[in-house]
């Protein structure tokens, strides 16, 4: 019997076109089950087709997507996704506690054990906010529910789009934090699209560099080497180390001219 490979989303010479334009071509890799996983490449590089393919809404041309060993429309209950623009008008009066009561109908049985709103709110540090209006929320509390949202009838894979997009940086410090706790406490593996290397080298231990192709895949240490990210954003960026408040010195990303 053939010995299991040791990922949990396993993509296998994907390419994916659209008419005469190819959005991926010849895409292997293997994201490995527990990971914090971050997509980077820059605009039209194919990270959101990956992310799309993944959840099966983009028709694949060729190649394949496994979760765990099964195609993707017998797994798709395990993926909880957060897009990256959740648009809603504000003044709707819902509450948190309501919002999250209207994904709480489950199609299949199997992933209604921890169908618990006052668990995932524990898990995001939310619990305070359960009677608050959604509307009334900050960037970063209202990325927390969608989180909580997600997880929500057991979700072993989380796919975050752009994360930390107009959250500041306390909110986006909370936000890693937050991801980084429930990797460890309930072995979610994460995939994240991200174009803020400094948030990417604080909480991912894989980063996948695409631009339509493979660019490399690997450790932040290494794969947001300056040389790599030049590959993949051009010449003019460059991650620099610096100091904050007596912290180790980190990656941040800066553009020139």
């Amino acid at each position: 019997m053939p010995k299991k490979k040791p990922y949990i989303i396993d993509i296998t010479k994907l390419t994916i076109r659209f008419g005469d334009y190819t959005a991926l071509e010849d895409v292997t890799l293997g994201i490995k089950r527990g990971s914090i996983t971050a997509v980077v490449g820059p605009n039209g590089s194919g990270k959101s087709t990956l992310v799309r393919a993944i959840i099966g809404l983009e028709r694949i041309t060729s190649g394949t997507i496994t979760i765990d060993g099964a195609p993707i429309t017998e797994a798709i209950g395990r993926i909880g996704y957060v897009p990256q623009r959740f648009s809603f008008d504000k003044t709707l009066p819902i509450t948190v506690q309501e919002f999250l009561e209207l994904t709480t109908v489950c199609r299949k049985k199997e992933h209604c054990k921890s169908d618990s709103i006052e668990h995932v709110l524990d898990l995001v540090d939310m619990t305070l906010h359960r009677q608050k209006q959604l509307g009334s929320l900050s960037g970063g509390q209202l990325q927390r529910i969608l989180i909580a949202r997600a997880l929500l009838h057991e979700r072993d894979i989380m796919i975050l789009d752009e994360p930390s997009s107009g959250i500041d940086a306390a909110g986006e410090r909370d936000l890693y934090a937050l991801i980084k706790d429930i990797n460890a406490s309930q072995k979610t593996t994460f995939l994240i699209v991200s174009h803020e290397l400094d948030f990417i080298s604080k909480c991912a231990d894989r980063v996948i560099c695409l631009n339509r192709r493979l660019i490399c895949h690997d450790t932040p240490e290494k794969a947001l080497l300056c040389e790599g990210v030049a590959n993949l954003y051009g010449p003019h960026i460059a991650i620099h180390h610096h100091h904050k408040d007596g912290h180790h010195p980190s990656h941040h990303s800066h553009a020139e001219g």
